[in-house]
């Protein structure tokens, strides 16, 4: 099921992929596309697609989380990142087999050493393009705006609930999980008024 929506997703998306990719080498100086190192399921590392959203020389200009006001975003990342599009070439590692459409959001090396062993069970599965923390912290970016340091306070207000939801949802996964979990991404990113039905239970990081 993975790999025929994400080629179907592919094709349809294709005009929408053509309009980015003009407007991101329109506004600034790069690449189309966004390949970094991720670690996948069993550990098995590989290179996540993404629209580029940020200038070319970012990861040496500040740290891996980012806040909305993080000037390394270019003008035309701002959108991309407000309504997710610059997460869909994903579909690409979907298609690859390297992720699905749900599970948890694939780390960074250096976060993924810092699992304990509980944590680890996350490797167990494949990452995916969204889950419960993606609808949780739609809104990560402005969460982490105006802060000082942004990775500490992604490690302290951030991290320790997308590690719950992430453990949650491979202990409870579904295809009507995964239907739902897409369902409410979908209206998130919409923008809609009401919080999915999950996410209003979740408890908030302390």
């Amino acid at each position: 099921m993975d790999v025929l929506l994400a080629a179907a997703g592919l094709i349809a998306l294709s005009p929408l992929f053509a309009f980015v990719s003009f407007q991101i080498r329109r506004g600034s100086r790069g690449p189309v596309f966004y390949r970094g190192s991720r670690v996948g399921r069993h550990a098995w590392p590989f290179r996540i697609y993404k629209f580029r959203t940020m200038v070319i020389d970012a990861e040496a200009r500040g740290g891996s989380s980012t806040a909305d006001d993080d000037p390394r975003i270019t003008p035309t990342g701002a959108w991309l990142r407000r309504y997710k599009i610059d997460e869909l070439p994903q579909l690409i590692n979907v298609l690859r087999g390297e992720m699905s459409l749900v599970g948890p959001r694939p780390q960074v090396a250096s976060d993924v050493a810092l699992y304990t062993s509980e944590e680890r069970e996350l490797l167990s599965v494949r990452p995916g393009l969204t889950d419960f923390a993606s609808v949780r912290f739609r809104n990560e970016g402005e969460i982490l705006r105006g802060q000082p340091d942004p990775d500490r306070a992604y490690a302290e207000l951030i991290r320790p609930e997308k590690i719950r939801l992430g453990l949650e949802y491979v202990r409870t996964r579904s295809l009507a999980t995964d239907c739902r979990i897409i369902w409410d991404t979908v209206k998130a990113v919409l923008g809609s008024s009401d919080p999915p039905s999950h996410a209003s239970r979740l408890r908030r990081p302390q």
